[in-house]
């Protein structure tokens, strides 16, 4: 299998992400005496700064970190639906759906709160050094990604005739590919989080700067900027429902993994209340009819794996959620009841499992490929940004943080960034696991992976990708194990994954057997998936998934890897 980079290895540590920029701002701490913890939270604060289209400050952030010899924990940085997010608020509203961008959609912002913990909490650093990297980088100036001056550029109009902030921030510089773009106002908002702790300890300081975020002067900013209505997707102006006092209520937690052995390792994710926990799921489906070994993805492994993540998404769509009882998913009597539903043929149906009675999904319509690509409330193809380190000491972080995408909320002009829109993953429907009642936490896409070896080794892995990212772990899983493949080469393998699924994105839409796969699986291949009754997209060779990987083997070496596709992720490693 051909690979486009080298399979990394050293003894020291490792980092890394979607931009060689955060890559190598985690080095930097770690080769400065930093841990994983505040590599991690230093690597997330530039991902603000230098992928504003795929997250920001306002977004949200679940992380599993693993110290030496524990087992890993869940780092909870989402954000709740707020206190006055009633889905009869929302229907008085005038709306059916909750908007995929504006201010309706905003919840607690939970990223910053939750990076500045993991620091708190496991890491070594004060919050001034830790945030110093996205500091100079919004301040002096980075070199603008192609996609974000094509986000900007695409925006422009939108932003000039209904979201002014955005087009001072954003528009006005109007960047082309790889300019010098500038934040000052972000770089102002850190430095203040940063002076907020100054004269403490480590510890209190980072409280001080969750305090001034919370309770603060970003609370207070955030509060005055969600009661002017703007512009949203529904084609109307509404004013938010979050508040100070949301803001104020929340704080980061800790809570256990959701876990499963398999070949050799044990699979780490975070709980129901992410889509995590679909592919422990699917591999218990999929794993007695795989072969011990295969040389290649070929076509009925493609469409076993397809079949078993339809179901398990299905269940997804009908079980998970903030709270939910998912504790039978992976019993083998139901698991084994699943799997009896796999044919030779592609299924056309959601078939949701009877889990904890019958099941049910939300109303929602099918739709072709083409009324649903590129939904208003995601951006296209990876909606999001992904960490993956390890240090010396054998500290281990995988994180995955998403939302505040400078598209889809209008900016707070003060603060230099904008609010989310994950509440747009939660229904304005009666009675589903996934319907908007205050306090709750959407169910959300992000999903980072940690892998536990029998032996002991631990590494970490995820991607962006929406719907997408547990796919597309699933298929790099399957590479290493399956295939047999170091961690570069089976980032670098074909890849695929189903659209037939509930989006969690507006618009709220399925696609009946859908199937996007990467051309280099090759044209047989291919053509028997499509005689199965898949309904194939070829996304073309090099298209699908933006993995990244890092581990430390049991002998203490220390493994990264990166995905060339984007041409922006980089591994850095010594």
């Amino acid at each position: 299998m051909m690979r486009t980079r080298p399979p990394l290895q050293g003894s020291f540590g490792a980092v890394a992400s979607t931009h060689w920029l955060a890559s190598s701002s985690g080095m930097a701490v770690l080769e400065r005496g930093g841990n994983a913890a505040d590599a991690a939270a230093a690597a997330g604060f530039v991902l603000h700064v230098v992928e504003p289209h795929l997250n920001g400050p306002g977004g949200d952030l679940p992380a599993i970190v693993r110290l030496p010899g524990q087992e890993p924990q869940v780092l909870c940085g989402q954000g709740v639906a707020p206190a006055a997010a009633t889905i009869e608020r929302m229907r008085a509203e005038g709306i059916d759906h909750i908007p995929g961008t504006g201010l309706l959609a905003a919840v607690v912002p939970g990223a910053v709160p939750a990076w500045l913990a993991l620091v708190r909490d496991h890491g070594t650093w004060a919050p001034a050094d830790v945030l110093a990297f996205a500091i100079e980088l919004a301040e002096r100036g980075h070199r603008v990604l192609p996609r974000v001056a094509r986000t900007i550029g695409g925006r422009a109009a939108f932003f000039e005739e209904h979201w002014p902030e955005s087009h001072a921030l954003w528009s006005a510089q109007a960047p082309e590919p790889w300019d010098l773009v500038r934040n000052p106002a972000l770089a102002a908002t850190y430095r203040r989080l940063a002076e907020a702790g100054s004269g403490l300890g480590r510890e209190a300081a980072c409280d001080a700067a969750i305090a001034a975020w919370s309770e603060g002067f970003v609370a207070e900013a955030v509060d005055r900027h969600a009661r002017t209505a703007r512009m949203d997707s529904s084609g109307a102006a509404h004013a938010g429902l979050l508040t100070g006092d949301d803001m104020a209520a929340w704080r980061p937690t800790w809570e256990p993994t959701m876990s499963m052995p398999w070949r050799g390792t044990t699979v780490h994710k975070a709980g129901a209340w992410t889509q995590g926990p679909m592919v422990l799921e699917t591999l218990g489906i999929l794993d007695p009819l795989l072969p011990d070994a295969a040389d290649a993805f070929d076509e009925r492994l493609v469409h076993l794996a397809a079949e078993a993540t339809k179901l398990a998404l299905a269940d997804r769509d009908a079980w998970f959620g903030d709270g939910a009882d998912i504790s039978g998913l992976l019993d083998e009597a139901y698991l084994a009841e699943r799997r009896a539903l796999i044919g030779e043929e592609a299924s056309l149906e959601l078939r949701p499992g009877a889990l904890r009675g019958a099941p049910r999904l939300p109303r929602v319509e099918a739709a072709g490929p083409a009324s649903k690509a590129a939904g208003t409330g995601e951006p296209t193809r990876g909606d999001t940004c992904h960490i993956d380190v390890v240090d010396r000491w054998g500290m281990v972080v995988s994180a995955t943080p998403s939302g505040g995408w400078l598209q889809s909320s209008p900016t707070i002009g003060e603060l230099g960034f904008c609010l989310g829109t994950r509440a747009q993953m939660l229904w304005l429907e009666e009675g589903l696991t996934t319907s908007l009642t205050p306090g709750v936490r959407p169910r959300t896409t992000l999903s980072p992976t940690m892998l536990v070896d029998d032996d002991g080794g631990t590494a970490a892995l995820g991607t962006p990708g929406g719907d997408q990212q547990d796919q597309w772990q699933l298929a790099m899983l399957l590479g290493m194990r399956v295939l047999g493949l170091d961690p570069q080469a089976a980032i670098d393998a074909p890849s695929w994954h189903v659209t037939h699924l509930i989006s969690s994105f507006e618009p709220r839409v399925w696609e009946p057997g859908g199937l996007h796969v990467e051309s280099r699986l090759g044209e047989a291949t291919i053509a028997d998936l499509r005689s199965r009754g898949h309904v194939v997209t070829d996304a073309g060779p090099w298209s699908l998934g933006r993995l990244s990987f890092a581990g430390r083997d049991a002998d203490g070496t220390v493994r990264a890897a990166s995905n060339a596709r984007d041409e922006q992720g980089y591994a850095a490693l010594r």
